[in-house]
């Protein structure tokens, strides 16, 4: 059975944060040797991302601040966000393989998977926070925007609160952002009433419940949030701290959930492209099982 394509790229695995920090290369390093194993997994590079299609994100400014703190051999952001020298050259690449999965999919390619780190969805418009540099999926949602893409569904299942991912685009009604996260945990934001302009759906969840209570409560939200309203593109913040025993979630899910969920989009949005974004997930095997069940759901 051949599943759909992993855009990534080299520099991905260059950004390191230093010893001991759970975002580390191996997360992406075990994943590829994962799909180099794996039948029908197919392993695509991409090219780094053009600048104009960040700075519909973010500001010139704070790309000029990652660059110059990169070649200065890089430097402390915040206490869980830290550069080394080839970080910058990670994000774009990361940001890369995100636009290039997007243009895959709204090129008719089909349903497509971008494996990158660092990740994004903590990403604000002019600051970078919790291990994350840049907004990966809503430079994909601007992408599948300007390709003609009208409406545009963001689903987070990432353990933490997307709340960059909702700070960038909660004045946008083109775009609705989903997301099911740990409540209270990091980074304290996603309470259900924070609507945006009527385009946020957020779900804060308990830690510890059983696995049939997160998958049900996340597809009646994903069916609330589209309700009459149905897009042209369902991009996935795909993030696998969500899985029974991550170092860094409470949540009990397992992989075969991922695959539930995809095809329960798949069934309610059948002519529409989906593509997911890796985000977090801090357990490198577990993160390997997750993604390979999500393409398992797209194939």
């Amino acid at each position: 059975m051949a599943l759909p394509p992993v855009f990534t790229h080299d520099a991905c695995l260059a950004h390191n944060p230093g010893p001991g920090h759970p975002e580390s290369p191996r997360r992406l390093e075990v994943l590829l040797e994962r799909l180099g194993r794996e039948p029908g997994a197919e392993v695509r590079q991409a090219g780094p991302a053009d600048v104009e299609s960040i700075v519909r994100v973010h500001p010139g400014h704070y790309l000029d601040f990652l660059t110059a703190t990169s070649a200065r051999g890089g430097g402390m952001l915040d206490a869980d966000t830290i550069l080394n020298e080839r970080s910058w050259e990670a994000a774009l690449g990361a940001a890369g393989a995100a636009l290039d999965a997007t243009r895959y999919a709204v090129n008719g390619g089909g349903h497509a998977f971008a494996a990158v780190r660092p990740p994004g969805h903590h990403a604000l418009r002019e600051r970078a926070m919790g291990f994350c540099l840049l907004g990966n999926v809503v430079v994909a949602a601007r992408e599948a925007r300007t390709l003609g893409k009208e409406r545009v569904l963001i689903v987070d299942w990432d353990v933490h609160h997307g709340n960059g991912t909702q700070a960038l685009v909660e004045l946008d009604p083109a775009i609705r952002f989903v997301s099911m996260h740990e409540w209270p945990a990091y980074p304290g934001t996603g309470l259900a009433r924070e609507r945006g302009v009527g385009n946020i759906f957020n779900v804060p969840m308990p830690a510890g419940l059983p696995r049939s209570e997160y998958v049900e409560a996340l597809l009646t939200a994903v069916a609330r949030a589209t309700e009459e309203w149905t897009p042209d593109i369902v991009l996935i913040s795909a993030g696998y701290d969500s899985l029974a025993g991550d170092p860094l979630g409470g949540f009990t899910l397992e992989p075969v959930d991922y695959t539930t969920l995809v095809r329960a989009f798949r069934d309610r949005f059948p002519s529409v492209p989906i593509v997911g974004l890796l985000e977090g997930g801090y357990a490198p095997g577990r993160v390997a099982d997750g993604v390979v069940a999500t393409l398992l759901g797209l194939a």
